[in-house]
């Protein structure tokens, strides 16, 4: 087929703003209760509504939760863990109120722990259901006013007769309790102010009576400078669990009060554990154990045997993974993608190989004419150090650019900061490369994948690290000609948009940017977000205030006057990580200031966009800002942008 000559941006792409939400859906959470898997789905034409799906035994999919039921929880605001199944009966945690509910099959969901003043002050998370079915242990957390919430683990009664009371307490956080097969034990983890899950955490194992008391609790590993990371029973009782101590998250076990190794790897079994419910392994029949690792920045399914002190291998055709949950035999289930594959919901029978595709994110086909296939680049960075990132050259079968016109880059500068980049297919980054874009998502130093080692690296540097790094990618790709260094922008949500507004107000290399609910004020963020992340900026800054000075020299909002280039910025109105005042206070300094930005807002959004609407917007008007930017006519006919000083 004979390719149109088109400006790079310009070119007409059938991945639209609209198929990016259109029949599309976040697939997460797995479970298995019998021969049922259930999981949740994320519906942007839903206004972002999140449900529960089952898939029964007789291959029928169908909705758990009716609407307008949203299965989510607002503990640490990020929530994950938000139901339970037990033998058929589901426990789920209601967004609105967040109160806990019951759910029978044929029936409408019943709450079983009562509403307070204000709603949503008392909130649920991580619940496991005991054997006979009569209790639930979870986490919880409460609001209290004028003070700091207060988590705690608690035990409940089922049918909701009576309030849930407290078993353990004494730390800022917990997570993960976990009851042992034979109903005797519980496990979890714990941990406190500063530390993040990722810094250091406790694992702590108690005698469980029949009545959900605790007693007997001792501390089995963790500490300030160990990360211990989905602890779990085996079903034979021996309580497994994952741990950094060797410098990589490994799997270990505790046998006989002697804590060993199983298959040490130099490669990371773990993640950053920013909601409840993940995992990275399972066990099957005969003491297999199966998981998934990360190594070099792309993932993999590994088995390990009995007694084995190596991790095989499997050959499976993706590249990212969610939590493994398996039928306790052969059969495993998983979400997982690769570059050209959407995430979805898969099941494989490790007996025969043989995968089925369950259910995908995205139903309508995507034309692989149109998919760019990401590259992993390893580039230097500042002091002699090495860091990491995922090149993604623009990809469309219909056009090409004219003779000596660089595509545009995108540094894409991703959220936590302790988190990753993913390469399952994702539209809404093949939006912009079959476009015509070049899009470089970095794996800045203190992104996981890559040891605990690298993950210290942004300790007391953030803002300076992650930053430089995303500005080497952009710099680097310059050098290898395969960029127009005069038409680079970057871009980043929340912690990802700290790291994009600190690289236009103290780098002169992009062009443009565009922050997406990005912190501007660290100072005012150590001030005023929540519980989970109140402390985080200790490690990442310095102890505030102490470092108070610190906190101001590497905010954005104090360097306004040194921004030479137009930015858009994006907020949910809702947010309560990194509320409208951090986009507020920089807009009212641009105006001041008279520099080139566009700001829009978004009613009912929080941290991080869900409704279909709100998605189609931003990415339009990102699209439309860029163009009025960088010169170019986008093909498709977009909504304006009001600009103001440009």
């Amino acid at each position: 087929m004979s390719r149109k000559t088109a400006r790079h941006g310009s070119w007409k792409s059938p991945i639209t703003a609209q198929s990016v939400t259109e029949k599309a859906v976040g697939l997460m959470q797995l479970s298995c209760d019998g021969d049922t898997l259930y999981w949740q789905e994320s519906r942007p034409i839903e206004d972002g509504r999140t449900v529960l799906v089952k898939r029964g035994p007789d291959g029928v999919i169908s909705d758990v939760t009716p609407s307008p039921y949203n299965v989510r929880t607002r503990v640490h605001e990020y929530g994950g863990g938000a139901y339970h199944v037990h033998n058929g009966i589901v426990f789920f945690s209601g967004f609105k109120c967040q109160r806990l509910y019951r759910l029978e099959q044929g029936g409408e969901p019943q709450p079983i722990t009562r509403e307070f003043d204000p709603p949503a002050s008392h909130r649920y998370a991580d619940g496991r259901v005991t054997a006979d079915g009569s209790r639930m242990i979870c986490v919880r957390e409460r609001h209290l006013e004028g003070a700091e919430a207060v988590n705690e683990l608690v035990v409940l009664p089922t049918d909701g007769s009576s309030e849930p009371r407290t078993i353990v307490s004494g730390h800022h956080f917990f997570a993960a309790p976990r009851i042992s097969p034979d109903g005797k034990q519980l496990a979890w983890i714990s941990w406190d102010h500063p530390r993040m899950p990722w810094d250091g955490t406790d694992l702590w194992v108690a005698d469980l009576g029949s009545d959900g008391t605790v007693s007997s609790k001792r501390r089995v590993a963790g500490g300030i400078d160990e990360s211990i990371y989905q602890p779990d029973w085996s079903p034979d009782g021996v309580l497994h669990f994952i741990s950094d101590r060797s410098g990589w998250w490994n799997i270990y076990a505790e046998r006989d009060g002697a804590i060993a190794p199983i298959a040490p790897i130099e490669a990371e079994l773990g993640e950053a554990q920013w909601i409840f419910g993940m995992g990275r392994y399972a066990f099957l029949s005969g003491g297999r154990i199966i998981c998934f690792y990360s190594k070099d920045g792309t993932q993999h399914v590994g088995m390990i045997a009995p007694g084995s002190e190596t991790i095989t291998t499997l050959d499976v055709p993706f590249t990212d993974y969610g939590r493994p949950v398996t039928d306790g035999e052969n059969r495993l289930f998983f979400v997982a993608g690769s570059p050209t594959e959407p995430v979805s919901v898969v099941e494989m029978d490790l007996t025969t190989g043989e995968r089925t595709i369950i259910k995908r994110g995205i139903e309508a086909s995507v034309d692989l004419g149109y998919v760019s296939i990401p590259q992993p680049v390893a580039f230097p960075t500042d002091d002699g150090k090495e860091a990491h990132a995922l090149y993604y050259p623009p990809a469309n079968e219909e056009f090409v650019g004219p003779d000596g016109d660089l595509p545009p880059l995108l540094v894409f500068s991703h959220g936590g900061p302790t988190s990753t980049t993913y390469t399952a297919l994702s539209l809404g980054l093949q939006y912009w490369t079959s476009r015509g874009f070049a899009v470089v998502d970095v794996n800045y130093g203190g992104s996981t994948g890559y040891g605990r080692a690298y993950r210290e690296r942004l300790k007391g540097k953030w803002g300076v690290v992650d930053t430089a790094d995303c500005v080497n990618a952009a710099r680097y790709l310059e050098r290898e000609g395969k960029v127009d260094g005069k038409r680079m922008a970057i871009r980043g949500g929340s912690a990802g948009g700290y790291t994009t507004l600190s690289a236009l107000v103290f780098h002169d290399v992009f062009a443009a940017g565009a922050s997406r609910y990005g912190v501007a004020d660290i100072e005012l963020l150590a001030k005023e977000t929540h519980k989970f992340e109140s402390r985080y900026c200790d490690s990442l800054i310095g102890p505030y205030p102490a470092s108070a000075d610190v906190y101001r020299e590497r905010s954005p909002i104090n360097h306004a006057d040194k921004l030479s280039c137009p930015v858009i910025l994006f907020q949910g109105l809702e947010d309560k990580v990194v509320p409208p005042s951090q986009s507020e206070v920089l807009v009212s300094a641009l105006r001041e200031k008279k520099l080139p930005f566009a700001y829009l807002t978004f009613e009912g959004e929080q941290h991080g966009f869900r409704k279909a609407e709100t998605i189609v917007r931003t990415l339009e008007a990102e699209l439309y800002f860029y163009s009025r930017v960088f010169g170019f006519e986008p093909w498709d006919e977009i909504e304006a942008v009001e600009i103001e000083n440009l």
